[in-house]
């Protein structure tokens, strides 16, 4: 068991004692502070709160939020009314419980004979509104956070529209490293930055209460969001240079793997086009994806089938990929009524230009589909097709698929072998192979890593082996034809995962209106955890 860990074990006993002094003191056996759950349901009574009280101590999130209520109850009860009293207790009640149960001049007067004094509506205001602050923030950082799906990377599992609870205790709160940032903000205010990383805590996270496993849904900072182009923050900034460089050698008559050559001037021109910021772990923007390899994994696509330590795996329920529809010369397709089918506007107007890019004619539309939304497109259009709906897979190398080297002449549906990090795990590294792991041993494990006449120094020593220090994974969307995921930029550190998402609260269509069905009623207060 490690330092943090005990500490706070340490700090939670001294303040379950301090708990038991102030039974005491409110004429109560202390024994009835020491039984979990019980306690809680004497204390409520010690402060004459209604009995519900009881019952939102078990509702996530808002437990936290009834725990500090009592405890500013509990104050109140020894004529502690200031805010400053009632801030300090929250923040830190293993030194308020032991300083109310102990200090022999702090009597407990019972709720009807107290005397509150009066505070001005305006002071009281602004009390509350730092109080309420401070309490979402704890509840924000270690344990339940919302979440707005901004992209379709997981549809049709998680729509664009749709407005999540994150789940950050499951698989182990995480202490926050930045922790001098305006509250209740993630890395942007105003549009500017939020927060100050001079001063940083180093990485830990408390005990997991159930480990990441094959097909989890899972929350995480963007692993290529160390470095963001702010002209297009979405993007990876290694990723963009790519692109950049991939058209300076088309435009030179070279072939794709020459753009190596034009990474430098790639990189000066994003540089002289926009400015660039720098993000510590812990602020890179959020992703949603479903973890498809585990440390120490050997994972596989071969045209989209997945394959995980040589097994073939099932797809998840409402997998998509692109298909090709081929209308009949003759039949003109309405746009809105594919879109009530479930295909999205962007996606139909993305669908004209994919079917140019692949050659089709112009009554074509190329479109994501899950299983069940194919067969209604037979069902609805299969007399005006020519064929049925055409999975559309690449063939050639992508250089923009990991790791960006023709040695892995790899694309997003055929993918891999790739085996995936593993904590203590030792790699034998050579000039090829080190593209895999070199973000790995300096970005994310804060190494210096140079490559010189075909040897490789880290920390300044020669070596042809590393040894990893945290574990990985490999992430995919579920709209396998449009999800930026780890076949884009590798591989997930252990120290960027921020939850599992918990359940949807609410979700709107974009392309409706509100007498349209624009609120999907049939998805509020549905899992988001399948």
């Amino acid at each position: 068991m490690d330092f943090v860990l005990l500490f706070t074990l340490l700090l939670f006993l001294i303040s379950w004692a301090g708990l038991v002094f102030v039974f005491k003191k409110a004429h109560v056996p202390a024994w009835k502070a020491l039984i979990p759950f019980y306690n809680l349901w004497v204390w409520i009574k010690i402060v004459q709160k209604p009995w519900w009280w009881f019952i939102f101590m078990f509702v996530p999130a808002i437990n936290i939020f009834m725990l500090m209520l009592l405890m500013v109850e509990t104050l109140k009860a020894f004529s502690k009314y200031s805010f400053w009293h009632q801030l300090f207790s929250i923040l830190v009640p293993f030194v308020y419980l032991p300083y109310l149960g102990l200090a022999p001049k702090l009597k407990f007067i019972p709720p009807k004979e107290q005397q509150v004094p009066k505070k001005s509506k305006w002071l009281t205001g602004v009390e509350d509104l730092i109080w309420a602050i401070v309490a979402a923030s704890i509840i924000r950082i270690f344990f339940i956070e919302a979440y707005t799906i901004p992209t379709p990377s997981m549809e049709k599992t998680l729509l664009v529209g749709d407005f999540l609870f994150v789940d950050k205790f499951t698989f182990g709160s995480r202490i926050p490293q930045t922790f001098l940032t305006i509250p209740l903000t993630h890395n942007t205010f105003l549009g500017r930055k939020s927060y100050l990383d001079f001063i940083r805590l180093p990485f830990y996270r408390y005990p997991a209460l159930k480990k990441i496993d094959h097909y989890d849904i899972v929350v995480f900072n963007f692993p290529g969001g160390d470095t963001v182009w702010l002209k297009n923050p979405a993007a990876t900034y290694y990723g963009l240079q790519i692109e950049v460089a991939l058209e300076m050698a088309h435009q030179a008559y070279l072939n794709d793997s020459a753009y190596f050559k034009f990474m430098p001037q790639a990189r000066e021109y994003l540089l002289q086009t926009s400015p660039i910021v720098v993000r510590p772990s812990d602020k890179r923007d959020n992703y949603v994806k479903r973890c498809i390899g585990l440390p120490g994994d050997v994972i596989e696509l071969k045209n989209e089938q997945l394959y995980i330590n040589g097994k073939l795996m099932p797809d998840p329920e409402n997998m998509q990929i692109n298909y090709a529809l081929l209308f009949k010369d003759d039949y003109l397709v309405n746009p809105k009524k594919l879109n009530a089918l479930g295909i999205s506007m962007k996606d139909i107007s993305d669908g004209r230009k994919l079917a140019a890019y692949y050659g089709l004619n112009d009554n074509a539309i190329v479109v994501p589909l899950s299983k069940a939304l194919y067969q209604k497109i037979l069902a609805t259009y299969g007399e005006h097709l020519k064929e049925p709906p055409r999975p559309m897979f690449d063939t050639k190398w992508d250089p923009r698929i990991f790791p960006h080297h023709p040695a892995f002449p790899w694309n997003k549906d055929n993918f891999g072998p790739l085996r995936i990090p593993k904590a203590g795990e030792t790699v034998h590294l050579d000039t090829i192979n080190i593209y895999m792991y070199k973000r790995i041993i300096s970005i994310y494990e804060g190494n210096t890593l140079e490559v010189r006449n075909g040897k490789i120094y880290i920390n300044g020593k020669e070596t042809d082996t590393y040894t990893f220090k945290m574990n990985y994974y490999f992430m995919m969307g579920d709209n396998r034809h449009n999800s930026a995921d780890s076949r884009y930029w590798g591989f997930v550190p252990e120290d960027h995962i921020v939850g599992r998402p918990l359940f949807i609260w609410f979700s709107w269509d974009k392309d409706k209106s509100l007498f349209e069905g624009k609120i999907r009623f049939n998805r509020l207060f549905t899992s988001a955890t399948r």
